[in-house]
């Protein structure tokens, strides 16, 4: 589907929050909640994983859902499944056009194999799923990551079948807006990755809205 606005107002929202570049946040939307992320800067990655509130082993399946839409990029239309096939979320608006389902999350790990040994100290998303997982029940561990969506992030897929994690095609004030279908459990890392050309090395904050529906 093509780029779509939303026509709701933020002095409608029920919870507005600007979430700082390298910080998580976790947050349970009620069925038809609708949650708007907004890149507030421009071409910012936010490292995003949803859960069936429910029944928390049930998380987000890049393959159910790229599956079930035949296409292998996330807009405006795209139903976000679980691994039980379960519909999650849909989305029901996006300036931006195209988000990335299969580029993974920041590692220590991947921070050496990409970067340089060096740099595997340096804060990642993996590390802060994990922070934000442990606060919000104990009993998640690293079994429940699962590969997650970069929202606003362009990895396109070459003719050879690897990924190149090119210069954004988002920009200020450009925003995603998903409509819970069920309890969902959203956890975001707001990457702060600063080897990443495709942010211009400046990881910058998001904002996040919610209303009723």
């Amino acid at each position: 589907m093509p780029l779509m606005e939303s026509p709701r107002k933020v002095e409608d929202a029920i919870y507005d929050r600007i979430l700082p570049s390298g910080e998580g946040w976790t947050h349970t939307l009620q069925p038809g909640q609708v949650l708007r992320i907004i890149d507030l800067e421009g071409n910012q990655a936010v490292d995003t994983l949803f859960y069936d509130a429910d029944n928390l082993e049930d998380h987000y399946s890049a393959i159910a859902t790229i599956t079930g839409q035949g296409n292998l990029y996330l807009t405006t239309g795209t139903i976000l499944r679980a691994e039980s096939g379960k519909a999650l979320l849909r989305i029901v608006a996006d300036t931006c056009g195209r988000h990335d389902t299969v580029g993974g999350a920041c590692s220590a790990q991947s921070n050496g194999v990409r970067y340089d040994r060096s740099l595997e100290w340096m804060h990642n998303c993996r590390d802060t799923f994990m922070l934000q997982l442990s606060r919000y029940d104990d009993r998640l561990q690293k079994r429940d990551l699962a590969p997650n969506i970069n929202f606003f992030m362009n990895v396109p897929v070459t003719s050879d079948g690897s990924l190149e994690f090119a210069d954004g095609i988002s920009a200020p004030g450009r925003y995603v807006e998903l409509e819970s279908l069920t309890r969902t459990l959203v956890l975001i890392s707001n990457c702060p990755q600063l080897n990443n050309p495709c942010n211009a090395y400046n990881p910058t904050p998001i904002r996040l809205v919610i209303w009723e529906n």
